[in-house]
């Protein structure tokens, strides 16, 4: 079972939206380790990552377990990336990851049991704040190799049961996933966290050379 675009929007070069996650589904493995990069990083991807990885686990279920590492080595990269810069910058840099709303609540489950908090953070889909428990573990002084395992394994255990779902709902999975209703937001989400995602790098580059300066 090959995932393509419908024939109305394949037939269209200039719909730019949905050739890029058309892409992704061609990239396999490496369009997941980049788009599950994105999802961890500061700026995340609600669910693009979760999407493709069960589109590519319905297209070929022998490379299940494949897909699964690479959509974690995506995730345990970006979370490196954040533990980076909140280990660095400390409690103080906390507010520029995570919204002050949520700030109190995530620093108070990391500080009762780390790595229960980063492991629920790592198994629960969005709209909850992962990348803002990694980033207050690393604030905390939380040992980097203890984060990386805890969310290692428990990424890679939601990747593989999402890649469960797409083995047995694939073909109804790809006739949904084919529909330019879903094709358009899903890619223009990617385009967007893109976007978004150079723009906190140029702030973090910024912020980081005020502060030698200062």
């Amino acid at each position: 079972m090959i995932f393509t675009l419908p024939a109305r929007v394949a037939s269209h070069p200039q719909t730019f939206i949905p050739h890029l996650f058309y892409a992704l589904v061609h990239l396999g493995g490496f369009g997941l380790l980049a788009l599950s990069f994105l999802d961890s990083s500061p700026l995340f991807l609600p669910l693009g990552n979760d999407l493709l990885l069960v589109v590519l686990t319905a297209s070929k279920h022998s490379l299940f377990v494949y897909y699964a590492l690479m959509a974690t080595a995506g995730s345990v990269l970006g979370c490196l990336t954040v533990d980076a810069l909140s280990r660095r910058g400390g409690e103080k840099g906390l507010e520029r990851i995570v919204p002050p709303r949520r700030l109190n609540y995530i620093k108070s489950r990391i500080k009762k049991n780390a790595a229960w908090a980063l492991a629920i953070a790592s198994l629960v889909p969005p709209p909850f704040p992962f990348t803002g428990f990694v980033a207050a573990a690393a604030a905390s002084q939380y040992p980097r190799r203890r984060l990386v395992l805890v969310v290692f394994l428990s990424r890679l255990a939601r990747f593989l049961i999402e890649g469960t779902l797409g083995i047995f709902f694939g073909r109804r999975l790809l006739r949904l996933a084919r529909s330019p209703v879903v094709l358009y937001p899903v890619a223009a989400l990617i385009v967007v966290s893109i976007a978004l995602s150079a723009v906190a790098i140029l702030r973090w580059a910024h912020h980081g050379k005020t502060s030698a300066a200062g």
